[in-house]
C-alpha cells in the first residue's frame, strides 16, 4: 500500500520532495500551495504580459544535483542569445527533433553584472579593486580602508554579530562604506543586532583576499573561470528560464502531477495534528469555498514559516517551544514594476543602449544611496528579454525591504508607486515623465531573520526532529536564509530519509545544507 505524503507549500523546496518522491513510486504524494501559483517566493508575476522575479532569481549551484535537475526541466539554451529562430534551434536539438510543446521550455545562458550605486557612482559588486573604484572612493578614503583592513588582518573579533563577521573579513572603513548601511536598510536593524549566522549563509567565503584572487584570475585571459570553484557572489554566468523562475517550477509541477501528484492550489493548511511523536494528520482549507478537510499522514514535509507551523500543532508544542517560534522575526518584501521609455542612467566606460531606452546592462542596482529607502532595482530585460512585452521599453523593479504593517506596507497602490517614482528621480535614474506602467506586489515573509528569538532557535529544531514523520525543509521551513538550490537539496535529503536510505531518526544531514563549510568554499 502506498505511504501518503503530505507537502506544505508549493516552492522549490516542495515541488522538488513532490517530484522525487513521486518518480520513486509507492508513495501517494499531496501538495498544499495557498497561492495560485506555483513557486513560492520563486514564482513569476504578471503585470500587463510584463513579467516580474520576486528578488531575482540566479539558476548556479555548486551541486551538479541541482544542475541536472534543472537542466532536465528545462533544456539549455545553446549561445547566449535572445533570438527566437536560434532558441527554437537549440531546443529542437536538445529535445531530439521538433517538439512544440517545449520549444517556449529553455534555459537562457545569461552574463551577470550586479554594481552599487552609490554617491551617485557606480561602484562594481562585489567590490573590487579597480581604478574606477579608486578613483570613485577618493584616495582618503581609500588610504582609511588600507590601513583598517591591516588592522583587522592582525585583530580579529569574536563574531557575536554580523558587524564583527564583516569588519573580521573587510576591515572597519569598508564595512562602514559598503555594509553597515546597507544592510540594516535590508533587514530594518544594525549589523551589531543580527546574528553572525547570516554572514555565513549569505557573503560564506568571501573575503578581500578571495576579491583579490578573483581580479588576478581575470587577468589571466588564458585561464577560463570555472564558476563551481569560486565564490557564489562572483560567478560570471547563470541559467534564467525564458519566462522566468515560475515557468520551470511551473514546469516542475505539471510533470509531478503528470505522475500522480496531487497539488491544491489555493489550499491553506489550517491545523497540524501531533499525536505522541508523529503527525497524524493536516486539516486543509480550500480557501475559495471555505471547505475543510482533514487528511491522514504517513510523512509531513513543511516548507511554511517555522513560526506558522509552531501555531499550528496547537497547544501540543511545549511552552518554551511556542515562545521562541512566536518571537521570530521575518522580513517582508515588496516590488515596484515600473514600464519606462527610458532609463537616465549612464555608465563610464560601457555600452549601456539596447534600443533606444537606455537600459543598462545591469541584472541588479544595489541602491546604497542614504537619502532613499529603495534597496535593490532589478533591470529585467537583462535577465530575460521575453519578461517585457515591449522591447523597446525599460523594465524594471525597485525592491523593498519592509516590516508587514509599517508604513510603506500601509500605504495604497497609488501613493506607494508615486513615492517609488520620486526616489527614483530623486537619485538620477529616471525622469518621471517617461514612467508609461507602475504596478506594486507585496510578499510576507521573503526573509526569514536572524535577531529577534533566532539565538534560541536550536530550542524548537529540538523539539521538532522528535518528531519523526515530520521534515522541514527550504528557506522558510527551516528559517534559514537559503538559496534556491540550498532549498532544494534540503528536500532532497529529507526524502532520502523518507525511502530509507537515510537514517530517520537523525535528520542531520538535512538541517547541514547551507551550513557545511566544505559546500561553500572549494577544498
Amino acid at each position: 500500500m502506498s505511504k501518503k505524503v503530505l507537502i506544505i507549500g508549493g516552492g522549490p523546496a516542495g515541488l522538488t520532495a513532490a517530484l522525487e518522491l513521486a518518480r520513486k513510486g509507492n508513495y501517494d504524494v499531496t501538495v498544499f500551495e495557498r497561492e495560485g501559483q506555483l513557486g513560492g517566493i520563486s514564482r513569476t508575476l504578471e503585470y500587463k504580459g510584463n513579467r516580474i522575479d520576486i528578488g531575482g532569481h540566479r539558476f548556479f549551484s555548486k551541486s551538479d544535483t541541482v544542475m541536472n535537475w534543472w537542466a532536465e526541466m528545462m533544456p539549455l539554451q545553446g549561445a547566449p542569445s535572445c533570438d527566437d529562430l536560434q532558441l527554437q534551434r537549440s531546443v529542437n536539438l536538445v529535445a531530439g527533433g521538433p517538439n512544440p510543446e517545449k520549444e517556449d521550455r529553455a534555459m537562457l545562458v545569461r552574463t551577470r553584472l550586479s554594481r552599487i550605486l552609490f554617491l551617485r557612482k557606480f561602484f562594481n559588486y562585489p567590490v573590487s579593486l579597480s581604478v574606477d573604484t579608486l578613483l570613485n572612493l577618493g584616495a582618503v578614503r581609500v588610504i582609511k580602508m588600507g590601513f583598517s583592513y591591516l588592522a583587522s588582518m592582525l585583530h580579529k573579533r569574536e563574531e557575536k554579530s554580523l558587524e564583527d563577521f564583516f569588519i573580521n573579513r573587510f576591515g572597519k572603513e569598508l564595512y562602514k562604506t559598503f555594509f553597515r548601511d546597507y544592510t540594516a536598510k535590508v533587514w530594518g536593524v544594525p549589523c551589531n543586532q543580527i546574528g553572525a549566522d547570516w554572514g555565513a549563509q549569505r557573503v560564506k567565503g568571501l573575503s578581500v583576499v578571495k576579491v583579490l584572487l578573483h581580479a588576478l584570475s581575470k587577468l589571466a585571459f588564458w585561464k577560463k573561470q570555472d564558476n563551481k570553484k569560486g565564490e557564489t557572489s562572483l560567478i560570471g554566468e547563470f541559467w534564467y528560464p525564458k519566462y522566468g523562475p515560475g515557468q520551470l517550477w511551473e514546469t516542475a509541477g505539471a510533470e509531478a502531477e503528470k505522475l500522480g501528484v496531487r497539488i491544491l492550489r489555493g489550499y491553506d493548511v489550517e491545523s497540524v495534528k501531533v499525536e505522541g511523536e508523529r503527525v497524524a494528520s493536516l486539516v486543509a482549507r480550500n480557501i475559495a469555498t471555505g471547505a475543510t478537510e482533514e487528511i491522514t499522514a504517513d510523512y509531513v514535509i513543511s516548507t511554511t514559516s517555522v513560526q506558522e507551523l509552531i501555531r499550528k500543532m496547537g497547544e501540543v508544542v511545549p511552552a518554551d517551544v511556542q515562545s521562541v517560534a512566536k518571537c521570530l522575526v521575518y522580513r517582508d518584501f515588496m516590488t515596484v514594476g515600473l514600464l519606462l521609455d527610458k532609463l537616465k542612467l549612464k555608465s563610464k566606460n560601457m555600452n549601456t543602449t539596447v534600443g533606444t531606452h537606455g537600459v543598462v546592462p545591469d541584472n541588479w542596482i544595489y541602491v546604497q544611496e542614504s537619502d532613499v529607502k529603495v534597496g535593490r532595482l532589478q533591470i529585467f530585460n537583462n535577465w530575460s528579454p521575453y519578461l517585457v512585452s515591449d522591447r523597446s521599453k525599460a523594465w524594471v523593479g525597485m525592491e523593498y525591504f519592509v516590516n508587514e504593517g509599517d508604513e510603506l506596507w500601509s500605504m495604497d497602490d497609488e501613493s506607494f508607486c508615486n513615492f517609488a517614482e520620486s526616489e527614483l528621480e530623486k537619485i538620477g535614474v529616471i525622469d518621471r515623465k517617461d514612467v508609461v506602467e507602475h504596478c506594486v506586489f507585496r510578499i510576507q515573509k521573503a526573509y526569514p531573520a536572524y535577531f529577534g528569538s533566532y539565538k534560541d532557535f536550536a530550542t524548537i529544531r529540538t523539539w521538532v526532529d522528535k518528531i519523526d514523520n515530520l521534515y522541514l525543509v527550504g528557506r522558510n521551513g527551516m528559517h534559514r536564509y537559503n538559496n534556491m538550490d540550498h532549498s532544494m537539496l534540503s528536500a532532497i535529503e529529507a526524502v532520502k530519509h523518507i525511502c530509507g536510505s537515510s537514517d530517520a531518526s537523525d535528520k542531520t544531514s538535512i538541517w547541514n545544507v547551507n551550513a557545511e563549510k566544505e559546500y561553500h568554499e572549494s577544498k
